[in-house]
């Protein structure tokens, strides 16, 4: 006999509205209308973008929660109201590389901290069946819990506190009502802003049991950010970056995403050095202690060309196939460098 989906007591019972749709959900009558306010929203979800030509199997699952809340204590870059980085927008052109002193630096160690927790929580919630929204929630309540502000939200009119990106999806991905399945990965990217400084840093893990392809390019996107960490040090010229992500890349049969680069990371979620992760890029720059920056290879299993959802942030491999991303935030030191987003 079919269980109750929530306290797993036999039972019979289906929701009506639900069987409508040929969808199996049983409660017993307790759980049923204990459970009718949340159950029912699963009703309204859909498809936003049906006329679109998805490139691979994810589709978007609406609607999205509602824009969570910062408490008003909190300080917040100059975007989280309007939507408008405008500080940010004024440096857009520059290649200049600020030098971080030492009083910076150890913000940024704080405010690196504070996102590896909150990245840590996020991976600890990862299962079949949990949803990406859950995941931003966690998130939100993590960062906003240690009284910092989540520098996606906002940013740009994007509306939730992370980036969740599943499969083809490369980056950017929004988080919604989709379940994770057996077998996805999963890129979180975390971003908080705390006392006037930002992190990044993001993992792609694995949801239950991924097949060997799967697993191989995971694992070399994470030996590419790796390979590419050790060659950070004074002298070395950012362009060089990419050179050392590539080679590891095409020995593996896979590709690298072009689009989408690291980037400087201080007061200002993005700024000077742009740093591309494939060979024969024109980056400018030569690292010099003090600078602080990210690297967050994106590597695809078929080829590296990306286009983006209707909804205008979620970019994804052109030919379906999955991609994956590691990044953290970097700091050169006199001799080499620190991984401030490692604690």
């Amino acid at each position: 006999m079919p269980s109750c989906s929530v306290c797993q007591v036999d039972t019979t019972r289906k929701c009506p509205k639900c069987l409508e749709k040929n969808i199996n959900s049983y409660f017993c009558d307790t759980c049923f209308k204990a459970n009718w306010t949340t159950h029912k929203i699963k009703h309204l979800e859909h498809n936003p973008f049906p006329a679109y030509n998805y490139t691979g199997r994810l589709r978007p699952v609406y609607p999205l929660s509602p824009r969570r809340e910062v408490p008003a204590h909190i300080p917040r870059p100059d975007y989280a109201v309007m939507g408008d980085p405008i500080s940010e927008r004024k440096l857009r052109n520059s290649t200049h590389i600020d030098v971080m002193n030492k009083d910076d630096i150890e913000k940024m160690r704080t405010v690196c901290k504070i996102g590896r927790e909150v990245l840590e929580a996020a991976k600890a919630a990862v299962q079949v069946g949990v949803t990406t929204d859950e995941i931003d929630r966690i998130v939100h309540e993590a960062t906003i819990s240690r009284n910092a502000y989540p520098s996606p939200l906002n940013y740009y009119n994007f509306p939730k506190s992370c980036c969740t990106s599943v499969n083809e999806v490369i980056c950017h991905g929004i988080p919604d009502r989709y379940a994770l399945q057996d077998g996805d990965i999963l890129n979180i990217d975390i971003s908080v802003f705390f006392e006037g400084y930002h992190s990044d840093l993001n993992e792609t893990v694995y949801v239950g049991n991924v097949d060997a392809e799967g697993v191989k390019l995971v694992e070399t996107t994470r030996l590419c950010l790796e390979k590419a960490i050790e060659f950070v040090k004074p002298g070395n010229l950012y362009r060089d970056i990419g050179e050392v992500i590539q080679k590891i890349a095409d020995e593996a049969g896979l590709s690298v995403v072009r689009t989408y680069c690291g980037h400087g990371i201080n007061k200002y979620f993005h700024c000077s050095p742009s740093i591309p992760h494939y060979a024969k890029n024109k980056a400018v720059g030569v690292m010099k202690p003090g600078h602080i920056f990210t690297i967050e290879p994106m590597i695809c299993e078929g080829g590296w060309k990306d286009e983006q959802w209707p909804d205008r942030w979620t970019a994804v491999t052109q030919d379906g196939k999955r991609s994956a991303q590691f990044e953290e935030t970097l700091l050169v030191t006199e001799t080499g460098v620190e991984i401030l987003t490692r604690v």
